[in-house]
């Protein structure tokens, strides 16, 4: 291979290095490195470059050592793990410690002092316990300010198995909490009796905060030593900036919430946070970073029994074919007395659609009938429209019994209305209905004109059926149908 393919090859090398280093993460601004070693850094955090973090407080200085790159916190702080849901990060803190020999002579000390800075950080008061571990120890702990301080005293007169299940009560170890909003702390540890009576088995004190999340207690017998490499995890609460939601909104350009997502507040009150939406997943402070979740390909989080359809921010889920309820909490088959209501309530509701499509075509069909029978030129006549039901019910449904008379058109029943006035109703027979209606309107018109004791008196018409019915006073019809069967007429 000759030395320019060597070259070559080498470059293709370090492009492909500098491309897997450059992630195409959703937790990071385009260009940006995802990780510092081990540790991946999401936004609003950056390492590399300043304009990779949102501001100078988020910027995280990524360096290298024996044991490979570690972001630093800050200068005695290496970050462990950075969490974008919680808004914590957790880094790794030596701890103070005082040592003696079995004459009583300290042999090495270390006071460990804590400083956030001005940044939107403060240790977690949730998630973080002052601890001090030795038989003869006590530690105190003081904020810059001096406006706060706690101290702790752990005192024993034989080994204490140091297992987790301690309550660490004073007697081998002993814990406090600490307050909320605390951005610096200042640990020194030291012995009342310089562990001259302890030495065999505790030769050294720690005092230190301690994320409760990852502490163990096991990890700290009392015969440690210390050897200046010892850490502890410490959870440190973070916000975007110290403002509220309605005055991070206020100022949209400096807003640090994406699309799709939501304003929240801190437990520690110290300012407020960003949440993706319900149904939504990914970085909440990148412009595009919540994304849908297509809860359908996620079975186990996203419970389905049936057919799972996706939608933006949420999914549907159906129950298969003869199961019924939510699919989401499971799905039930149709049992005997389910299935007869169903079938009940289905032919209940087919006999009212019946009903209302008979009512409706019964009630077209009428006002048809009316226009067609001349409807809108008689009901400007001195004469009354009847509805067909109000002689139906006049008639009896026209009974026979109620018969006066036939003739060659049709029938004359005797009825009484609902006022009590006594009528005679004459129904046509099923002849020519153009015919009729020529003639029938004529007549009608004339009738309708003449008040005369020898001929019979009009009162009405029903025109709502196909062929109508005339209403005169059942007095007259008589006396005239009796008088034309005497004489052999028809009417």
């Amino acid at each position: 291979m000759t030395l320019q393919m060597r070259v070559s090859l080498l470059m293709m090398l370090v492009m492909f290095w500098l491309m897997t280093t450059e992630s195409s993460s959703q937790d990071v601004k385009p260009g940006c490195q995802e990780k510092c070693g081990n540790v991946s850094v999401p936004y609003p955090f950056g390492i590399g470059k300043p304009d990779c973090a949102m501001d100078e407080h988020f910027f995280l200085n990524c360096s290298s050592n024996d044991d490979g790159a570690e972001p630093w916190f800050r200068s005695n702080m290496t970050a462990r793990k950075i969490s974008v849901p919680e808004g914590t990060v957790t880094v790794s803190i030596g701890t103070a410690y005082s040592c003696y020999d079995k004459s009583g002579n300290e042999t090495r000390y270390f006071d460990q002092s804590m400083k956030l800075g001005p940044g939107p950080f403060t240790f977690s008061d949730t998630l973080n316990i002052f601890t001090v571990i030795g038989c003869d120890t006590a530690a105190q702990v003081t904020n810059e300010e001096f406006t706060y301080g706690v101290a702790c005293l752990s005192l024993c007169t034989k080994y204490v198995n140091m297992t987790d299940a301690n309550a660490c009560s004073g007697s081998g170890c002993c814990h406090t909490s600490i307050p909320m909003g605390l951005k610096s702390l200042d640990i020194s540890s030291y012995s009342f009796f310089n562990h001259s009576n302890v030495s065999d088995f505790n030769p050294c004190g720690f005092a230190f905060l301690a994320d409760t999340r990852s502490f163990h207690l096991s990890d700290w017998p009392l015969s440690r030593m210390a050897d200046g490499k010892d850490t502890s995890d410490v959870a440190i609460e973070w916000v975007v900036k110290n403002e509220t939601c309605e005055q991070a909104k206020a100022n949209t350009s400096a807003y640090a919430c994406g699309i799709n997502t939501n304003c929240t507040y801190s437990e520690n009150g110290q300012g407020y946070r960003c949440v993706c939406n319900e149904g939504f997943e990914g970085n909440p402070y990148l412009e595009q970073g919540c994304q849908d979740i297509d809860e359908c390909k996620y079975p186990e989080r996203y419970p389905c029994e049936g057919k799972c359809k996706n939608t933006i921010g949420s999914y549907k889920c159906h129950c298969p074919f003869g199961k019924y309820a939510n699919g989401e909490n499971g799905c039930q088959r149709f049992g005997g007395i389910i299935i007869i209501s169903v079938a009940v309530g289905a032919a209940v509701f087919l006999l009212i659609i019946c009903f209302l499509l008979y009512v409706i075509c019964t009630k077209r069909r009428r006002d048809k009938n009316f226009r067609k029978n001349g409807g809108m030129v008689l009901k400007h006549q001195r004469v009354r429209i009847f509805r067909e039901a109000e002689l139906e019910k006049a008639t009896n449904n026209y009974v026979d019994d109620q018969k006066l008379g036939e003739g060659g058109f049709g029938y004359v029943y005797k009825g009484v209305l609902a006022d009590n006035t006594l009528v005679a109703v004459k129904k046509f027979k099923g002849v020519d209905k153009d015919q009729l209606n020529e003639e029938f309107q004529k007549e009608i018109g004339i009738v309708s004109q003449v008040n005369h004791r020898n001929v019979v008196n009009l009162l009405g018409l029903c025109l709502e059926i196909k062929v109508p019915l005339l209403v005169m006073s059942s007095f007259q019809m008589e006396l005239f149908t009796s008088t034309s069967m005497i004489k052999g007429h028809r009417y």
